[in-house]
């Protein structure tokens, strides 16, 4: 809305720094900035009320160090980074964007989803809140809005995306749909959609099982954050964009500052969340937080960076289907299930004591605090990969 009201500024009048506006540098800081504060002054009082209505997180004893002194910690903090992302980007990003609109719809449809299996969970007192199968509905049918949008209309977008080790790092989806004509046509919007719908549910799913210690998530989707910051930033520059020789995408610049509001949301819920935290995101927050980086990635085409960016996610999530397959299989091969690692998400492999089926020896309990900041150090390097990424052809 500042940003339209500056718009109108400058071209209406004639007052001196109203086309200030018109760079994107200066609406990323400001947009970071605004979002930062808002979750500062704001996430104070809504952790107040959260423990005013005694919504507190239900812990169950899984024998981790520290566990139950979180009992009680108040839960739906996630309210607190999207009120802040979304106001921040109301206010500095161009609402005639459809890129930014797609954000915003992204972003409520998510954090509605991660609300609603929160709300089960601590006032209706069903720990399993919200049956899995609804919330793979609610992210297939976002999944479908987001590939129809884009790839559908007057102004779609080509169907070509980024990808490493390809010549010009360039991939075009119509070469995965057969035949010709019309029937290519609708198979490659087809394919398109079911790669999109699969990219939004396993970020989305991934960001729900790495929030599980203290700022981990936040973290975590931080560094994701603004690595995409930067390379919607790189794209939608055409001269930067044609200096790097990699993917211009025309109006895509605006999700740098779409980016920024993310991230400072982020920074300013750190503030509360980091250890010992005072609020937990919930699933309002970590369910969100995950799609939001898918729909950022897929509308800069950067979709296929995904597993090497948010390669934390990847690993969380393929600790819990390793676990789980595992121990099917040696229940019905040998009649006893026996588990690869001593707790799953990944996280809490780190934190738990007992014998490491992989070294075969006795292992020490990891503190939170130290297991969070090596996640934080193994994305930060993932990041810089991912860019790295983009000059391996």
């Amino acid at each position: 809305m500042i940003y339209h009201l500056f718009e109108y500024l400058r071209t209406a009048t004639n007052i001196p720094g109203a086309g200030v506006m018109q760079y994107i540098s200066t609406r990323v800081f400001l947009c970071a900035a605004t979002a930062i504060l808002i979750a500062l002054i704001w996430g104070k009082r809504i952790i107040g009320r959260l423990q005013k209505q005694q919504i507190g997180e239900t812990i169950r004893d899984l024998g981790l160090e520290g566990q139950l002194s979180k009992k009680g910690t108040p839960t739906m903090g996630g309210l607190i980074i999207l009120i802040s992302f979304l106001i921040s980007m109301l206010l500095f990003c161009d609402l005639t964007n459809k890129y930014v609109l797609l954000m915003i719809v992204s972003a409520l449809w998510l954090g509605a989803l991660g609300f609603a299996d929160d709300y089960i969970k601590v006032f209706r007192k069903n720990k399993e809140g919200l049956p899995g199968k609804y919330k793979i509905v609610f992210q297939i049918v976002l999944g479908v809005i987001v590939a129809l949008t884009l790839c559908l209309g007057p102004d779609r977008i080509t169907t070509l995306t980024t990808i490493p080790f390809f010549k010009g790092n360039e991939f075009d989806y119509a070469w995965l749909a057969p035949g010709s004509g019309m029937l290519k046509d609708a198979l490659q919007v087809v394919v398109f959609v079911v790669i999109i719908v699969f990219i939004i549910t396993a970020c989305s799913n991934g960001s729900n099982l790495t929030d599980g210690m203290d700022g981990l998530a936040t973290g975590v989707c931080a560094i994701a954050g603004i690595t995409l910051g930067v390379l919607a930033y790189l794209g939608g520059n055409s001269i930067q964009a044609n200096y790097l020789n990699i993917m211009y995408l025309p109006q895509s610049g605006e999700m740098a500052i779409v980016m920024a509001g993310f991230v400072g949301a982020l920074a300013g819920f750190l503030w509360y969340n980091s250890y010992p935290a005072q609020v937990f995101m919930g699933d309002t927050g970590s369910l969100a937080l995950g799609g939001i980086i898918a729909v950022a990635a897929i509308i800069i085409r950067k979709e296929l960076l995904l597993p090497l960016l948010c390669g934390v996610f990847v690993a969380e999530s393929f600790s819990v289907i390793i676990q789980r397959y595992y121990f099917k299989y040696h229940r019905i091969k040998h009649g006893e299930g026996k588990r690869i690692f001593k707790m799953t998400p990944l996280h809490h492999h780190f934190q738990k004591e007992g014998i490491d089926s992989l070294i075969k020896k006795p292992v020490r309990a990891i503190p939170e605090a130290k297991i969070v900041m090596r996640f934080w150090l193994v994305s930060i390097l993932l990041a810089i990969l991912t860019v790295m990424t983009l000059k391996i052809r």
